[in-house]
């Protein structure tokens, strides 16, 4: 009897239990509710996850990863282990300043190979035609690299930028191909106002033609185009004229190259090797839309040349502009007409001056380029371009360069986004007083690589 008791008080407590559970307290109840509502959104969100992974994996071109067992998902240490190995990749791989301030590794890898006909004057990319023999071969020296920086704010809101940027062209010897500084800026900038120092192109003549084959001069030197680089000051001021209109001016002080190649024919020159100049230039410019659009800039240089105890005037009007109203076709170029413009170009065929009857007087000189290019295809550019160069003949002798021209046409053709492929042709024609006129041919295939 006793042992039915004790089995009989066993069934009802096990019956009073099982009620209670099935009418669990509202405090219970509460607790198992949100249970229920974290577990829908642990599964919400791992089917979010799954679909971000999908997509950010056809974003990439790569197959949709199928979903792993759970004992196949890694786990967290080697999660982590895979981030840091990562991160320790991306440092060995970065660019990085003892300043902490970003900087960016940019360039071109440049070969070329050509071929010049005769009459190059020894070089293989001449500036102006000279008695040769024919002329052909391979290069690297065209190669730039650049380092382009940023850093932080300065006072009144502006910031600091700037660029460095170098070649291998200074050697001559197949083993003397050394680095040498092309261009490099420190600058200032603000909403509307800059100020850079630093080594660049003329104020006045900040254009030049679009070439693969001449990247160690600027294209059409001595036939239009006065590319020398020479240290600079300046400053530059946007003004807005509605939405769509502005003019952009520049003023600054520049050092001019004075040292030769001059036309003497009685006193040595003697010339002081820089002199400070003065330019300027003034651009409008006015955008139909982000494609289309319309530039034209008046500019000036005056400084003086001293030599021998005389000072001869360096003086020029130039206008340059870019004019494109398709999409599809561009034409830009650049005038100038003044005296005594050696000391902003190079090559030989560039004349500053003469002493005659013991007086120095500057030689007029007129120059003019212009391109027209065409975006024939989304990876091909279609180039065409000429120039030409004039000088006074007054105080110019037997044997000297009276006239510069130059034609030609390239292509750029991307094989991939940032690789180019570019064959290109022009002809050099100089004129030559007294002994007629001399024309080289020259021809190039260049294969860059834009990093």
């Amino acid at each position: 009897m006793a042992g039915l008791r004790k089995l009989a008080a066993a069934f009802f407590l096990l019956s009073a239990l099982l009620s209670a559970q099935s009418q669990p307290s509202p405090e219970l109840k509460g607790i198992l509710d949100r249970l229920d509502r974290l577990e829908q959104e642990n599964r919400s969100l791992s089917e979010q996850v799954k679909q971000l992974r999908s997509e950010l994996a056809a974003a990439r071109g790569e197959a949709t990863p199928a979903a792993a067992p759970a004992a196949a998902q890694p786990s967290t240490a080697e999660r982590l282990d895979t981030q840091q190995s990562q991160i320790e990749e991306q440092a060995q791989t970065k660019v990085e300043a003892s300043q902490k301030f970003p900087i960016r590794l940019a360039g071109m890898a440049l070969f070329n190979t050509f071929l010049d006909s005769r009459q190059n004057g020894g070089f293989a990319y001449p500036t102006v035609a000279a008695p040769g023999t024919a002329l052909a071969g391979a290069t690297l020296r065209q190669t730039i690299v650049g380092l382009e920086f940023s850093g932080p704010r300065t006072f009144l809101g502006g910031t600091v930028r700037g660029s460095v940027y170098m070649d291998f062209a200074s050697g001559s010897a197949p083993l003397a191909q050394t680095m040498r500084l092309r261009t490099g800026s420190i600058e200032l900038d603000w909403t509307s106002r800059n100020i850079l120092v630093g080594v660049e192109k003329p104020i006045f003549n900040p254009r030049e033609p679009d070439s693969l084959a001449q990247v160690a001069i600027s294209p059409l030197t001595g036939a239009g185009n006065l590319w020398l680089w020479i240290p600079q000051v300046r400053l530059e001021q946007d003004l807005k004229f509605g939405s769509h209109a502005g003019l952009r001016a520049r003023m600054g002080v520049v050092e001019t190259r004075e040292v030769g190649p001059y036309d003497t024919t009685a006193l040595p020159p003697g010339v002081a090797a820089v002199r400070p100049g003065l330019e300027g230039r003034y651009e409008l410019y006015y955008n139909l839309d982000g494609d289309r659009r319309f530039e034209i800039a008046p500019g000036f240089h005056a400084s003086t040349t001293h030599a021998s105890g005389f000072s001869i005037p360096s003086n020029l009007f130039s206008m340059d502009w870019l004019l494109k109203p398709w999409r599809v076709a561009e034409f830009s170029g650049a005038f100038f007409n003044g005296q005594n413009v050696a000391n902003l170009g190079t090559g030989a065929v560039n004349q500053g001056y003469v002493v005659y009857r013991r007086i120095a007087w500057p030689i007029d000189s007129l120059g003019l380029w212009g391109q027209l290019t065409i975006h024939a295809l989304p990876r091909l550019d279609l180039h065409l371009f000429s120039g030409r160069q004039n000088y006074g003949l007054q105080y110019l002798s037997t044997g000297d360069v009276s006239r510069n021209a130059m034609f030609g046409a390239n292509i750029f053709y991307r094989i991939a986004p940032n690789v180019l492929i570019g064959p290109e042709f022009s002809q050099l024609r100089s004129v030559y007083i007294g002994q007629g006129t001399l024309i080289n041919n020259h021809y190039d295939l260049a294969l860059a690589y834009l990093f």
